[in-house]
C-alpha cells in the first residue's frame, strides 16, 4: 500500500535528511512545516491560508534550502512549483522537491536543476550557498554573524523578510 506523505516523510525523507548529517552535524537543523507568512489579510479581518514549507534546511542560523515533500505515489515534479517559490521567499539558493524515491534539486542561483542521488550536507550547502567572490571580510563577518543567535521571545518568530534582512 503507497504510503501518505506524513508516512513518506517519515519513513523516507526524514532518514535520507539524517544520513547527510542534517540534525546530526553541529549548528545544523531540519525544520519542520515552517510557516513562511500568515496568510493574506482578507476581506472581514480573516486570513487565507498560510504559506508553510514541509522543510527548511538550517546551518549555522541561515536558512539554507526549502524541500517540499510529496507523498510516495505522486512524482516528485508535484512539488517543483512549491519548493521553488518555499525557496525563493526564504532567499534559498536550493530547492529540492521530493517524493521519498526521487529527488530534484534546483539551484535558483544558476537556474541548473535535476534528479539528484542524495541531499546536500550542511557543509556542501553552505558552500554552495557563500561560494560566491565575495571579498575576504564578506565571509569573516559571515562566520561572526552565524554565531549569533537570535533571539525569540515566547512563541514568537521573525516573519520570512525579516529573516532574510539578517
Amino acid at each position: 500500500m503507497p504510503m501518505n506523505e506524513a508516512d513518506t516523510r517519515a519513513n523516507l525523507i526524514d532518514p535520507q535528511l539524517v544520513v547527510a548529517g542534517w540534525g546530526k552535524i553541529d549548528e545544523s537543523y531540519i525544520r519542520r512545516e515552517v510557516s513562511i507568512t500568515q496568510g493574506r489579510i482578507i476581506t472581514g479581518g480573516k486570513r487565507s491560508k498560510p504559506v508553510i514549507s514541509d522543510y527548511v534546511l538550517e546551518f549555522r542560523g541561515r536558512k539554507l534550502a526549502a524541500v517540499e515533500a510529496k507523498k510516495e505515489s505522486l512524482s516528485y515534479t508535484e512539488g517543483v512549483r512549491q519548493a521553488k517559490d518555499y525557496s525563493t521567499r526564504l532567499q534559498c539558493r536550493i530547492a529540492y522537491s521530493t517524493n521519498g524515491h526521487e529527488i530534484y534539486q534546483i539551484d535558483l542561483l544558476t537556474g541548473k536543476e535535476g534528479l539528484v542521488e542524495r541531499f546536500l550536507n550542511p557543509s556542501e550547502l553552505w558552500q554552495l550557498t557563500y561560494s560566491d567572490e565575495s571579498p575576504d571580510f564578506t565571509s569573516t563577518w559571515r562566520e561572526q554573524f552565524a554565531k549569533i543567535p537570535f533571539e525569540a521571545k515566547g512563541d514568537w518568530r521573525p516573519r520570512y523578510y525579516q529573516e532574510n534582512a539578517k
